[in-house]
């Protein structure tokens, strides 16, 4: 059963009730500086001299644990595995040009967030389905870096995604995760197959463009609407 989470304003869908973070250091280790009960251990390969007090070992040593072993790195999953059709996003003009760009091809914008389980555990899936759906373009739209722009659009639940086709703009839209892949999967059959009249690319309506142009301090609205018909 899949269980929901409040995170930074948005609500997180995960299948695993039992996701943890586990806090990491990237600082080393040396085990002859740990204290327990207030006094140094020494560590020694000499049985003879087991003391807590004023013990000198004959070979001594320390291990360092190195957490730069890539961990920030390892966590980066949403850059993994990506494929040729997956296009991150890094600002709202760019979301507008994508899809007004895109002409009659299948569009789905995944919104998503780094510290969202539900996200992660799907992400693999959603590679699978863009290889799979090589004609199709994925818009990956980082939540935590792209807060005003996912508000805009009334992202509130994630992961999230909305499909745009041609001259229909949104064909639909839907939160999903493992369990309910199949969602997903309909999706994709159902729009990715020729379409009457696809023609030209809607992209974002009116008012989402409106919403949007009103958290840009970059562009003016009509350089957002401008952009969407060129």
């Amino acid at each position: 059963m899949a269980c929901s989470f409040k995170i930074n304003s948005f609500t997180c869908c995960s299948n695993d009730n039992n996701l943890k973070t586990w806090p990491f250091s990237t600082s080393p280790v040396n085990f002859k500086d740990s204290k327990f009960m207030g006094k140094s251990i020494a560590l020694s390969t000499d049985q003879r001299s087991f003391s807590n007090d004023n013990v000198k070992a004959p070979a001594k040593f320390s291990v360092n644990a190195q957490a730069s072993l890539c961990v920030s790195r390892s966590m980066r999953w949403w850059e993994k595995t990506h494929k040729p059709n997956m296009i991150e996003i890094h600002s709202g003009q760019e979301l507008v040009d994508a899809l007004s760009k895109a002409g009659d091809r299948l569009v789905i914008v995944d919104f998503y967030s780094p510290g969202c389980g539900g996200c992660k555990a799907l992400h693999p899936k959603i590679c699978q389905l863009a290889e799979s759906n090589s004609d199709a373009i994925f818009l990956k739209v980082n939540y935590e870096e792209h807060k005003k722009m996912c508000q805009a659009l009334h992202i509130h639940v994630l992961p999230f995604f909305r499909f745009y086709r041609g001259a229909q703009g949104k064909v639909c839209s839907f939160s999903c995760t493992n369990a309910t892949i199949k969602k997903f999967k309909d999706a994709l059959a159902k729009y990715g197959t020729d379409l009457p009249g696809a023609g030209l690319a809607k992209g974002l309506d009116e008012s989402e463009l409106m919403r949007l142009a009103s958290t840009s301090e970059e562009h003016r609205m009509e350089d957002l609407v401008l952009s969407a018909f060129v």
